[in-house]
């Protein structure tokens, strides 16, 4: 007997049909597993992800921050704006370009990195994923998601 998600037929307006309720479904799970492991260090999700890409390039420009997230500048800066207040980021204007602001770490921003290499184990714990399917799984969405980025231009 096949499974009936094999089955399914890929256009039909049931839920169960729908990648994009699995999708929706999925990420609203994962971030709530994210919570309290974050919130240990002082982070929302999104605050997360920001410091990831910190952690990585800092200092970054604001834009390229923005990019980087996939998120406009009107929302890059409040986000940037709370882990300024709370001491892990500092803003600076670039002297070449009064206009571009970059984004640097504070000494505290480059502890609570120490303090954040559990948190991929506890997440992949939580998902259960064997290494290979979770990355055939990665490798999946970032292939839908440069599809449908590519459709959208």
């Amino acid at each position: 007997m096949s499974d009936p998600v094999d089955a399914a037929p890929r256009h039909g307006l049931s839920l169960e049909e729908q990648l994009c309720f699995s999708l929706y479904s999925a990420s609203r799970l994962v971030t709530a597993a994210y919570r309290p492991i974050l919130e240990e260090l002082g982070l929302t999700y999104p605050q997360y992800v920001t410091m990831l890409v910190l952690w990585e390039r800092a200092p970054v420009s604001m834009k390229a921050l923005g990019e980087a997230l996939g998120l406009d500048y009107g929302t890059v800066t409040p986000l940037v704006k709370r882990l300024e207040t709370a001491g892990l980021v500092q803003r600076r204007r670039r002297t070449d370009d009064e206009r571009a602001v970059d984004v640097t770490l504070t000494e505290p921003g480059h502890r609570l990195r120490e303090r954040s290499l559990t948190v991929p184990d506890r997440i992949g714990a939580a998902m259960g994923l064997e290494d290979e399917d979770f990355a055939s799984l990665k490798r999946g969405l970032d292939l839908l998601a440069v599809n449908v980025e590519d459709h959208l231009r």
